[in-house]
């Protein structure tokens, strides 16, 4: 058997929910959720609210990271999601983290990019 390290996608999303944009907060509230949900091990995190609006948050994880970086002047979100295959199979929860935080922003354009590692 060939080991396969994990599946990462990295997307670009376009919204005109901007409200979604400004603060991390509720954001935080989803990814907590989900980590907790999908039995994830999270091992440190940072959420930066920027003066003005917009926010960027990186999660480590022992399974990896995710990544979300909010542009409200542009509507734009850049978001990614790597899990390592390591230990488990993750690969249909990067699609589920994935699901969540599309349907969040509630997006009118996404761009996605999948890499199977």
């Amino acid at each position: 058997m060939k080991y396969k390290p994990g599946k990462h996608i990295i997307a670009e999303f376009k919204t005109t929910d901007n409200k979604l944009l400004l603060k991390s907060h509720s954001f935080k509230v989803l990814i907590d959720s989900l980590v907790s949900s999908l039995d994830l091990s999270k091992v440190g995190e940072v959420y930066h609210d920027f003066e003005g609006g917009g926010y960027t948050a990186v999660v480590c994880l022992t399974e990896s990271h995710l990544s979300v970086h909010t542009w409200p002047e542009f509507e734009m979100i850049t978001f990614d999601v790597f899990l390592s295959n390591y230990l488990k199979e993750n690969d249909d929860k990067v699609e589920q983290i994935f699901n969540s935080v599309h349907d969040y922003f509630n997006p009118i354009e996404v761009k996605r990019t999948t890499l199977n590692r």
